[in-house]
């Protein structure tokens, strides 16, 4: 029996807790093959190997070939650059680099009319699976009232969180309502009675919290609970490495977790 063919890989942001995280994982599950790791020039690590035996580099242009994905978790502008190099030798490519500017979301759509790009900023197959259910019950449960609220550590800088974002573009597209014109972030004093349709926005904040989310329907009598508690980041990087899998012999195109989870399930 054959061997089953490896996913080769390059990681960008290697030394960064997600890269560190999928580098060993992937080590861990067998099925990679780590080609390098990339960090930005002048990193301590550059030329050196990471604490898991991969190869460090700063120079991105020599070692992305085309033979390989390029799996990047960075920062926007080095993301844009990495995106520029793939486009250049062909080569697919992975990003959940958040914090995207509307220019450089573009330019990730752009190549992907000659390169096939995989973007989600939420990995997690677990996240993503939720977001089918609340799209589900959004559609089932349109006379239901609707309160989102998450939870993140201390440290996040922004509120709501972009899953919490997406939960409420998901409830709204299933029940043709504006996100602009219906969310509400949070309540203070008199606020009168709920307006109907209102979507209702919470955030809180507090000790090392990876992520949790939960979504409320209320109607005449019941409450029905959705809620995804993330515990460590782990979720995120095997999602990453499932998107390396999926989308190493796609042809051009924009993918994201929805096209996986709909392949996975026609397994």
């Amino acid at each position: 029996m054959a061997a089953l063919q490896k996913t080769v890989v390059v990681v960008c942001g290697a030394a960064g807790r997600m890269g560190s995280l999928i580098t060993e994982l992937a080590l861990r599950d067998g099925g990679f093959d780590i080609k390098a790791g990339i960090e930005i020039a002048g990193h301590p690590l550059a030329g050196k190997k990471s604490p898991a035996g991969v190869e460090i580099t700063d120079n991105a242009d020599a070692v992305i070939t085309g033979t390989e994905v390029v799996m990047d978790f960075s920062a926007p502008e080095a993301a844009v650059k990495y995106l520029d190099i793939c486009l250049s030798k062909k080569a697919p490519f992975v990003t959940g680099t958040t914090g995207l500017n509307p220019e450089q979301y573009f330019l990730i759509k752009k190549a992907a009319g000659t390169i096939p790009v995989f973007y989600a900023p939420n990995m997690s197959m677990g996240v993503n699976l939720f977001f089918e259910i609340v799209k589900s019950a959004a559609v089932l449960l349109k006379e239901y009232e609707v309160e989102i609220s998450e939870i993140h550590h201390r440290f996040k800088k922004d509120a709501p969180s972009g899953t919490a974002k997406k939960i409420a573009d998901i409830i709204c597209a299933a029940s043709g309502r504006d996100p602009g014109k219906v969310v509400r972030y949070g309540r203070e004093g008199i606020t009168g009675a709920r307006a109907s349709g209102e979507i209702g926005m919470h955030s809180l904040r507090m000790g090392d919290v990876v992520g949790e989310h939960y979504v409320y329907f209320g109607g005449e009598g019941e409450v029905v609970e959705l809620s995804h508690r993330c515990y460590n980041r782990a979720s995120f990087a095997l999602g990453a490495l499932k998107a390396a899998k999926f989308i190493r012999n796609k042809p051009a195109g924009l993918y994201n977790m929805e096209d996986l989870i709909k392949e996975l399930a026609n397994l």
